[in-house]
């Protein structure tokens, strides 16, 4: 319940490869269980779970871990090898160096590289993908960077910023989510940049290991897991595990309390991370209320009374409010 939806933006973006090669794109969203008829409304968002099933549906398809998003292809089993190669690499920095040079061997592929100076690290792509209009294959290559360095040293690397060479979407507040760290656009470059100690740190993982996470990927290096180094994120977990034992929220004093600060002082920092405790509720209100619709079979009464609701009315006006349709109509697109 706790996992973070996927606005509709990235859904058409990973669909645009496997659009321009001309494949039929309604299957691939059945088999999914995403309705065709959100990716017309901006408002819309889908579960996790959706997201991943339509990742791995392109990529059978594609057969490109690219996903047809670049103009030149990457084989299935690219980014294993990549990996394997960097296993056996003395700290983080060869082993990024490595990666660099592996995806180097590749016309088409990501250019990355690796500088440093003034005691910070700078991981840059260097490249624009043709074909790439959203830039979702450019930004899915920082990301998976950036949960691949953190597994291989078994901890997370925060991120000073991330940034990038082009103007801000319309989208623009999920990058703070996706990157949990401040985000700048139109940069000079695409990049992302962190204390260059962490360069030094040996690796953690060996090969039993890393089979185990090459059989999850990429959707799982993708989803941020929440490590809890914002507020928000602290306040989001504490509503989502009252959510799953009770239909009553806690208040906002009540979550200021658990986290040791007064109420004013809860509020200050939400507003300064750009949320607030009334947004967060929604937010974890919203994306229980998708994962429900897309993933169970409760009756949609239950599920408003399981979230909260008095009414079902009232669950319905906030379900079209988060989404643009009704519980109803999401469930049975989705084939709930």
């Amino acid at each position: 319940m706790g996992r973070r939806t996927v606005t509709v933006h990235h859904v058409r973006a990973v669909l645009a490869g496997a659009r321009r090669a001309g494949f039929d794109l309604v299957p691939l969203l059945q088999e999914a269980q995403i309705p065709p008829l959100l990716l017309g409304d901006d408002r819309a968002r889908v579960a996790p779970a959706q997201f991943a099933r339509l990742f791995r549906a392109l990529y059978r398809t594609t057969q490109d871990e690219f996903l047809g998003l670049s103009a030149v292809p990457s084989r299935p089993g690219t980014f294993a090898m990549m990996c394997h190669a960097c296993l056996g690499c003395r700290d983080l920095g060869a082993a990024v160096e490595r990666a660099a040079a592996f995806y180097g061997l590749f016309p088409g592929g990501p250019e990355l590289a690796l500088e440093t100076g003034g005691g910070q690290a700078r991981f840059t792509v260097r490249n624009d993908f043709d074909g790439d209009e959203e830039r979702f294959l450019t930004e899915c290559v920082l990301a998976i960077w950036h949960r691949l360095c953190s597994w291989l040293v078994g901890r997370r690397i925060p991120l000073e910023h991330a940034a990038f060479a082009y103007p801000p979407p319309p989208h623009r507040a999920e990058y703070d989510a996706l990157f949990d760290c401040p985000v700048r656009f139109g940069a000079g470059r695409t990049e992302a940049v962190f204390d260059a100690r962490w360069l030094t740190a040996p690796l953690v993982r060996d090969e039993a290991a890393l089979d185990a996470m090459l059989r999850r990927v990429p959707f799982d290096l993708l989803s941020r897991p929440e490590y809890g180094t914002t507020v928000a994120e602290q306040v989001r977990r504490t509503l989502t595990r009252r959510l799953r034992g009770s239909p009553r929220l806690p208040e906002l004093g009540e979550v200021a309390a658990r986290l040791a600060v007064s109420p004013a002082t809860l509020r200050r920092r939400l507003r300064q991370e750009g949320t607030s405790f009334q947004q967060l509720k929604d937010d974890v209100r919203r994306d229980a209320a998708i994962a429900g619709l897309a993933e169970g079979g409760e009756p949609i009464a239950e599920l408003a009374a399981r979230l909260g609701f008095s009414e079902d009315t009232a669950f319905h006006r906030a379900f079209r409010r988060w989404t643009g349709t009704t519980p109803g109509a999401y469930r049975i697109a989705a084939g709930g």
